[in-house]
């Protein structure tokens, strides 16, 4: 009998769906300092603006809070410190060949603990125009109307 991974997600980037086509996912590690933890395991991470970013081929996660942990002492981190993600190397050169084509990103999507450690699924993403976004958003109103009414017959 195999045992279910153990799952435990922490912030979601709802909005990253919202202003991205979501083309592919990763999953990444992420280096932190101790009290990062903590606050974490508190619930106290906000990735909404937060986004990827290639510096000297590394990628670095810039623009997430964490904020302070609360029983931390004078050596308490910066809640918007550049934090690294942990990515083998042949998937980082990748990334980075997909993210020289013009308008790709590089978006947190959530923040999640598995089998004890933080993880942070990063996904490559093209910028939505405006035309898309309405087409989305009248999209779901059709699936919600379909919804209503098999319920109701």
């Amino acid at each position: 009998m195999e045992k279910k991974e153990e799952i435990k997600t922490v912030a979601n980037n709802k909005k990253a769906f919202y202003d991205y086509h979501i083309m592919e996912k990763w999953e990444a590690g992420i280096a932190l300092h101790g009290t990062e933890v903590k606050s974490i395991r508190n619930g106290s991470v906000n990735i909404k603006d937060a986004f990827a970013k290639v510096v000297n081929g590394e990628i670095y996660l810039m623009n997430a809070h964490i904020s302070p942990y609360s029983h931390g002492n004078l050596n308490n981190h910066e809640p918007l410190r550049d934090r690294k993600l942990l990515l083998h190397k042949i998937e980082i050169e990748r990334l980075i060949g997909k993210m020289a084509k013009k308008g790709f990103s590089l978006i947190p999507l959530s923040v999640y603990f598995k089998k004890g450690k933080i993880k942070v699924e990063i996904a490559l993403g093209k910028g939505k125009k405006e035309y898309d976004r309405r087409a989305d958003i009248k999209k779901k109103d059709i699936q919600r109307e379909e919804a209503r009414y098999d319920i109701k017959m």
